[in-house]
């Protein structure tokens, strides 16, 4: 199946209503606005996608390349160690993450040969991803596993020094007066029990029904042998 041409005929197909004065949906016999530009700047006429900057080495085994149209992929050093710490960590990735920036420049403002504490990025995974990434650039000798483990004793420090800030906030503030709902492990465990009960009720339903099934065949089939031994009797 041919591509359509009419995209690159845009201008011929304006010119000609100009020079007609048939201009469709225009009243006034005037060019329109994008007439002179377009002629200036016509438009591509290139159909077809170019090869895509290969960002690896090419395979000097391979014949013929394949995915010609599709862009190469680009993998960073970040990436495994993301993934390597998220694996170890889940819970890390419930935690709010704050995506602002003031000029989209800030990772060049960060200095992670100082710790994983930077000016105005909170405590992150990211944290650890780019402390383990500078030490592995940056000292001699430091493998990928030292580095990790390295930062990773850095980070549990920081987030036990943050619990212990935030219990210790609590409790000043319950001193001075202060009240705080229930927390969410309150309101789970609240769901829990509601559930529970529900449980229960249905459970002693389904048990009641079954007793009564129960019952209603055991009478049955003890009733009929009964009358049966009763005839037999009386026919004698």
């Amino acid at each position: 199946m041919g591509k359509s041409f009419r995209a690159a005929k845009v201008y011929q197909t304006a010119q000609e209503y100009v020079a007609t004065s048939i201009i469709p949906g225009r009243k006034v016999r005037t060019a329109p606005a994008w007439f002179n530009a377009l002629a200036s700047i016509p438009p591509a006429e290139i159909l077809t996608r170019p090869y895509p900057v290969q960002h690896a080495p090419p395979n000097p085994h391979a014949r013929k390349p394949h995915h010609v149209f599709r862009p190469t992929q680009i993998v960073y050093p970040e990436d495994e160690l993301r993934r390597d710490f998220f694996k170890d960590h889940p819970w890390e990735l419930a935690r709010p993450k704050m995506l602002l920036e003031l000029d989209g420049k800030d990772a060049r403002y960060r200095d992670w040969s100082t710790g994983l504490q930077q000016p105005g990025m909170p405590l992150s995974g990211e944290c650890v991803v780019q402390r383990q990434l500078w030490m592995m650039e940056n000292i001699p000798g430091m493998t990928k596993q030292a580095a990790y483990d390295a930062a990773r004793k850095e980070f549990y420090k920081l987030r036990q020094q943050e619990d212990i800030e935030r219990r210790i906030a609590v409790e000043e503030a319950r001193m001075t007066g202060a009240y705080f709902g229930k927390t969410t492990i309150q309101f789970g465990l609240d769901i829990e029990d509601r559930e529970y009960e529900a449980w229960k009720r249905w459970a002693a339903t389904q048990i009641a029904k079954l007793d009564a099934e129960r019952n209603q065949v055991h009478t049955s089939v003890v009733d009929v042998p009964a009358e049966e031994e009763l005839a037999a009797v009386g026919a004698l």
